[in-house]
């Protein structure tokens, strides 16, 4: 138990395997001085409430580390900039942020990794001067969704993808992968639409979908919410079973989705070694211990299906992770 009088700091509210972790930082921090670190997320998506209990649990097990968990409600790069540079005044020694757009916030990073030890998770920005990535291979789980789509629709069809920002480098390597693993099949991508993290356009996109394409066999949601979305609008047209769905991570109601085989099935990450792995590693790597870095730079977590074989089991475990 810690020591310290501190425990996590939630200014904002916000599945396990444990992988390897990443280092580097030329600080001398440490040496019975209490760590601060901080978790940003790039939406306030339900997911991250899973990452929220890893970030939790490193802090629980790290008595000289203070974490905070910080989410960005609107899911805009001004709002982490924001947040960032609250952090930075406050004196933090490192920040695991997942940015909402990798190439135009370079900067933002590059900045920050003056002042203190920054990791991205979830979205990479590689061009930056992060020390590491932990999070996904988003080009693999789009590959991983491209096979749940042929399985879905085996004779072939056209289909419309879903993502709140194309900005995000996580969408950019999902879609790729999706393309990736449908090149040579009789399936084609309509398009690509986007809904700035936003429930309500997210449905009414897949609703305008069903309307103005009504030959379309599958509806595919690339983030979290757009699953929920996606069923909703489906369910409201009557087309469930007509009309196929394949999503990622595992919000309440894709899980019950599939379960009820109104979804064909969705890739989850493991959101809760993001922000476990975040906090041990970057703890470690503020205080000089560089050997965990891969020559990669990029700590993989990952991706699993969740379809209706698994559901039930999946269901329970995550729950548990959720303190439900």
């Amino acid at each position: 138990m810690k020591r310290h009088s501190a425990k996590l700091i939630a200014s904002l509210a916000c599945l396990a395997v444990a992988t390897a972790g990443c280092v580097s930082h030329d600080s001398n921090a440490g040496g019975g001085k209490t760590l601060k670190v901080a978790f940003v997320t790039n939406n306030s998506a339900d997911f991250w409430t899973i990452a929220r209990r890893g970030v939790e649990k490193a802090d629980e097990e790290l008595a000289d580390v203070q974490a905070e968990f910080r989410i960005t409600a609107d899911g805009t790069a001004a709002e982490q900039q924001r947040v960032v540079d609250d952090l930075l005044t406050k004196g933090v020694d490192a920040i695991a942020i997942s940015p909402v757009d990798p190439q135009n916030q370079t900067t933002l990073i590059d900045a920050a990794a003056k002042r203190a030890l920054v990791f991205t998770q979830d979205s990479d920005a590689p061009e930056s001067a992060r020390t590491c990535y932990i999070g996904t291979d988003n080009l693999a789980a789009g590959r991983q969704a491209g096979q749940l789509i042929r399985e879905a629709v085996p004779d072939g069809g056209r289909i419309m993808l879903f993502v709140g920002k194309l900005d995000a480098r996580n969408a950019q390597d999902r879609v790729q992968g999706i393309k990736e693993a449908l090149a040579g099949s009789n399936i084609s991508i309509i398009d690509v639409r986007t809904d700035d993290v936003d429930d309500v356009r997210a449905k009414a996109n897949a609703a305008d979908t069903l309307v103005r394409y009504p030959d379309v066999k599958a509806l595919v949601g690339l983030w979290s919410y757009n699953g929920p979305a996606i069923l909703n609008a489906v369910r409201e047209a009557g087309k469930v079973g007509k009309v196929q769905i394949v999503t990622f991570d595992e919000a309440d109601e894709t899980l019950a989705g599939i379960k009820a085989g109104a979804i064909h099935a969705t890739v989850v990450q493991q959101p809760y070694e993001f922000g476990y792995q975040a906090i041990k590693r970057m703890a470690q790597a503020v205080r000089g211990d560089r050997s965990f870095i891969p020559e990669t730079k990029q700590i993989i977590v990952p991706t699993l299906v969740v379809n209706r074989a698994n559901v039930d089991e999946f269901t329970q475990r995550i729950n548990t992770l959720r303190g439900r």
